[in-house]
């Protein structure tokens, strides 16, 4: 790619090979040890990162826990956390066009796109949870005490930080879960250890440069670089972490969720999904078409909440496939830093190949490939696939492929496609494509996710809750909520 495209910050940025931040230091691994970062547009080596170890981790965990235990961040009024995640926001503001790019370097994505989305919603996010720090309440209890009839009583209820958080997040959207996490932790006075996705560091590095810019203190916030079975391990299963928040696989999350109970450490888990587009008779198909094709081709089909299944009723099913097929075959795929280019690649070589096995395994069982279905390089790209002849109990419908594949199936009526929707073991999102209000409305509460859009697909706004029902997770991000996840309750009662 032309270095036209390149800002001289973001290449500066990248061949000094950021070190991770750890109590206000910026440090290497303790043994040395580093690990090779690639772009996946050419899979070709960035940059070298540090491959810390357990000690590094327990380094950071004990400088977070120094800082929420014993510095003036404890001290720090709502008003002053509230400023300092406003000055945070306006950094990453200034610098928006290196965040997108070092996302797009990074991750693969267009840089185009990650600059009105990615780098924008993450700055709308924190300036959100900034107002927040300013409105935590308790409230006051007039309590009966009836074995105690003579005395009085003065009750109240405090919502207080929990502690220190370890975050740990994937590689999809490295950034803006970063900062979901960081939103609400820092509103409420928590500290934070982040452990960024192995294949993904490079704008939580970029972004701790922004946190001790904006002012913050030493230990409030370290980031860990390496693998998640070294440097994610530790820190899940660190003593001195009050709450562990987690944004991957179902698999990983549920081993970290495991390990939480045994110390009945406070956790949020926002794993995978498989949701529906469904498609009523009723709906302007075109608008819904291309909607369908959004939910499940923007950023490479590597969303949690991706419309990787699609139901649309059935005597006009051959229509909308044809017109997502179009769609797709009409997208431009190539390096992420050309703002012409619609798809980038996928995140890595291993899931170029996880995400291509899936649609031969559909080759083999008598499923049509309606488009797509090839993947090449260099790089690691892969063509937007639709699958039609598709049975609902196969892998490419039940499991969670994570890449721009979409199965589609046809449905004869309202209690057919809710039947079909539901059987999954996944409920994180989901989406309804009907001008009828009466069936939208009979729908939504049958439908079992953790969101529900109508007309639109993965639309997330800082004031809504976000995460899932069953193997979609435990928890939720943003909106009050996810302040309710990073404080305790505690109950007060004086004797007077």
């Amino acid at each position: 790619m032309p270095l036209p495209y390149l800002l001289p910050a973001t290449s500066a940025f990248v061949q000094r090979a950021p070190r991770m931040l750890i109590g206000g230091d910026w440090v290497e691994a303790a043994d040395g040890q580093t690990m090779p970062l690639h772009n996946p547009a050419t899979g070709e080596v960035l940059c070298l990162v540090p491959r810390s170890t357990p000690d590094d981790v327990d380094r950071a965990v004990l400088a977070a826990r120094q800082a929420f235990d014993d510095s003036a961040w404890t001290r720090t009024r709502p008003r002053e956390r509230q400023n300092l995640l406003w000055k945070l926001a306006d950094l990453m503001q200034r610098d928006a066009e290196l965040l997108a790019q070092l996302e797009c370097l990074n991750n693969g994505k267009s840089a185009a796109v990650a600059q009105v989305m990615d780098v924008q919603l993450s700055i709308d996010f924190l300036r959100y949870m900034a107002g927040w720090a300013t409105k935590i309440e308790g409230s006051s209890v007039d309590v009966s005490l009836p074995l105690m009839p003579n005395d009085q009583f003065h009750s109240f209820i405090r919502r207080e930080a929990v502690g220190v958080v370890g975050a740990i997040v994937a590689w999809n959207f490295p950034l803006l879960l970063a900062c979901w996490k960081l939103g609400p932790a820092l509103a409420t006075g928590c500290t934070v250890v982040l452990k960024p996705a192995d294949e993904t560091p490079l704008t939580a590095l970029k972004l701790a440069e922004l946190m001790l810019e904006a002012g913050y203190p030493e230990g409030v916030f370290n980031v860990v670089t390496g693998t998640g079975i070294t440097a994610g391990s530790a820190l899940t299963h660190n003593p001195l972490v009050d709450k562990l928040t987690f944004t991957g696989s179902t698999a990983v999350g549920k081993q970290i969720g495991k390990i939480a109970m045994e110390s009945m450490t406070r956790v949020t888990l926002e794993l995978g999904g498989k949701s529906p587009t469904i498609v009523m008779a009723d709906a302007d198909l075109k608008t819904a078409a291309a909607g369908a094709a959004s939910a499940i081709f923007f950023n490479q089909g590597q969303v949690c909440c991706a419309g990787s299944r699609l139901y649309v009723q059935r005597k006009h099913f051959d229509n909308v496939v044809a017109d997502i097929a179009d769609i797709a075959n009409a997208m431009k795929l190539g390096n992420g830093l050309d703002p012409s280019v619609e798809m980038g690649p996928l995140i890595s070589a291993r899931q170029q190949e996880r995400v291509y096995g899936y649609i031969e395994k559909g080759r083999e069982s008598g499923a049509t490939i309606a488009c797509g279905g090839e993947s090449f390089g260099p790089g690691f790209f892969l063509k937007p696939t639709v699958i039609v002849d598709v049975d609902q109990r196969h892998s490419l419908v039940q499991e969670e492929i994570f890449g721009p594949v979409l199965g589609a199936i046809p449905f004869d009526d309202e209690a057919d496609a809710l039947r079909m929707a539901n059987d999954s073991p996944y409920g994180l999102g989901a989406s309804i494509w009907s001008n009828d209000l009466a069936a939208v409305h009979r729908m939504i509460p049958r439908i079992k996710s953790g969101s529900v859009w109508v007309n639109c697909h993965s639309a997330l706004d800082p004031a809504l809750p976000f995460g899932g029902y069953k193997m979609a997770g435990v928890g939720r991000e943003m909106g009050y909520a996810a302040i309710e996840h990073y404080t305790e309750l505690k109950s007060v009662l004086i004797k007077l």
